[in-house]
């Protein structure tokens, strides 16, 4: 079975997370306790292969769960739990949703929900979440920062990452702007803040990067076109061995100052260049923002 462990602090999208799956064919359970996974994973196995009552449009491949500070004492064997799922064969991914404390915060207040962990005080909350979840946030393959994403982003982003079958190699083509921060799920970073800048013409400043006039203003140059190539040849070289490796997904990241010209003309150019082979998906993270 494909497995995702849904996890990260309180208040990052965790449950918009999880129905996100379940929208994308997910058997979704929040809150399983972890000496439990191992047979609710033989379960679903038992289920899909024909147990008494099956049936045909009920059979599971796919998993998904929280795991979370809930789990108290539980959460201390989590490796243990999750490498005994592996060893029996399944693929098993560790998903971790973060934010800023003042996201985070910002989020309590507007909800008036209580933090798990809280006492009088819901910044010490989130400070002693951080110190339980530090382990299973190092150990995550993927951590996505939901600080700048609604709750549709947020949707988008988890259904663009594992709507594709385990065995594709998906790629991700992001743009981004430096000054909103590094996007946490970038697998790689490339800075093109060397290219000429629309924001100071001023009859480009208020268009973006899709917008044919602007692109042509950023990559009509030498500097732009050899730019394009190499990444082209590092790609090329690249996703196959990706795919060598068993890699599921790729995220290349692009990015300028303000993430609304340059990163999004070369992201626009680069997907044009791209392999027809891969699941593609193009994504500008910034481009809703104010210039740059």
């Amino acid at each position: 079975m494909r497995i995702v462990i849904v996890t990260g602090v309180s208040g990052a999208g965790k449950s918009t997370a999880l129905r996100a799956l379940e929208d994308t064919g997910f058997y979704c359970v929040d809150n399983l306790p972890l000496p439990l996974l191992g047979r609710f994973i033989e379960l679903l196995v038992e289920h899909s292969h024909g147990s008494p009552g099956h049936r045909k449009d009920q059979e599971w491949s796919q998993a998904a769960l929280v795991v979370d500070a809930r789990e108290g004492d539980f959460l201390t064997g989590y490796r243990q739990a999750f490498d005994a799922v592996r060893a029996k064969g399944h693929q098993l991914e560790v998903l971790f949703l973060d934010a800023l404390d003042d996201t985070l915060v910002r989020r309590y207040s507007e909800t008036r929900r209580r933090h798990p962990l809280s006492g009088d005080d819901l910044r010490e909350g989130i400070a002693a979440e951080r110190t339980i979840l530090r382990r299973l946030r190092e150990d995550a393959q993927a951590v996505v920062d939901t600080g700048n994403l609604n709750v549709h982003q947020l949707k988008g982003v988890i259904q663009e990452r594992y709507r594709q079958t385990a065995e594709e190699l998906a790629v991700t083509l992001l743009s981004f702007g430096f000054k909103h921060g590094l996007p946490a799920e970038a697998d790689l970073v490339l800075d093109v803040r060397f290219l000429p800048n629309p924001y100071f013409v001023e009859a480009l400043s208020a268009l973006t990067g899709e917008d044919p006039i602007v692109s042509g203003f950023v990559l009509d140059n030498a500097d732009a076109r050899e730019f394009l190539d190499r990444t082209e040849g590092l790609l090329t070289f690249m996703l196959p061995r990706a795919e060598r490796e068993g890699k599921a997904y790729l995220t290349v990241a692009v990015g300028c100052t303000g993430g609304r010209h340059r990163s999004v003309a070369v992201v626009q150019e680069l997907a044009r260049r791209m392999p027809a082979k891969h699941p593609l998906t193009v994504r500008h993270r910034d481009l809703a923002r104010g210039k740059e």
